[in-house]
């Protein structure tokens, strides 16, 4: 079997999201507009009628994927692979917090997939982890597969899917809260192909 379609969908607004202060495994909540975000959304994303769904075991992302089954009675599996990157030292630091600690490393981060920030993880090592999970879809479904996650995993799991290279990672750029990905199988072969970035519910 082999999956032919792969919605990456990210959680709603939190907390954090809200007041600029970076995520990592901290488990923030959604905020009542993330709340309001996902409600407005799986009513659009289950037009994809994916066969499996599987969240981050966070609660941004759970709760996200709980609006899900009060619309398509879907059940969800959790797993922990599908977390947001480990960012070490810089959890629940404000950006200026950080670029005063570490300068310039922000930066870096952000350019270069293979650098990792000082006790965390790099993309290329989210991307990996993430990877082996659709690799596992492949293995017992050929249908449709929704991932709820978060937009530093999807970012890089993209890249990774689709063959970028990966200093072109990050010309993929961020995903807003809510929106998500499309990736399916080209029919001439297994490659994946990027049919959507970064859409999300409208108005």
């Amino acid at each position: 079997m082999t999956l032919q379609r792969l919605v990456l969908w990210r959680h709603g607004e939190t907390g954090h999201n809200a007041t600029g202060r970076i995520q990592g495994h901290l488990d923030a909540l959604l905020t009542d507009t993330g709340v309001e975000q996902a409600r407005a959304a799986a009513p659009v994303v289950a037009r994809f009628e994916p066969d499996v769904v599987l969240s981050s075991d966070l609660r941004r992302a759970m709760d996200t994927a709980a609006e899900f089954t009060k619309v398509t009675g879907s059940a969800v599996r959790i797993d922990k692979r599908l977390r947001e990157t480990h960012v070490g030292e810089w959890q629940g630091l404000a950006h200026a917090e950080v670029e005063q600690d570490w300068p310039g490393a922000l930066a870096q981060w952000r350019r270069d997939p293979e650098w990792a920030p000082p006790g965390g993880e790099s993309r290329i090592e989210v991307a990996a982890r993430a990877a082996e999970v659709v690799a596992e879809l492949d293995a017992a479904h050929d249908g449709t597969a929704l991932l709820c996650a978060h937009g530093g995993l999807i970012l890089g799991l993209t890249g990774s899917l689709v063959g970028l290279p990966i200093a072109c990672w990050p010309s993929l750029g961020g995903l807003f809260n809510c929106h998500w990905a499309v990736l399916a199988r080209r029919p001439e072969s297994l490659d994946w192909r990027l049919v959507a970035y970064n859409a999300g519910v409208t108005g």
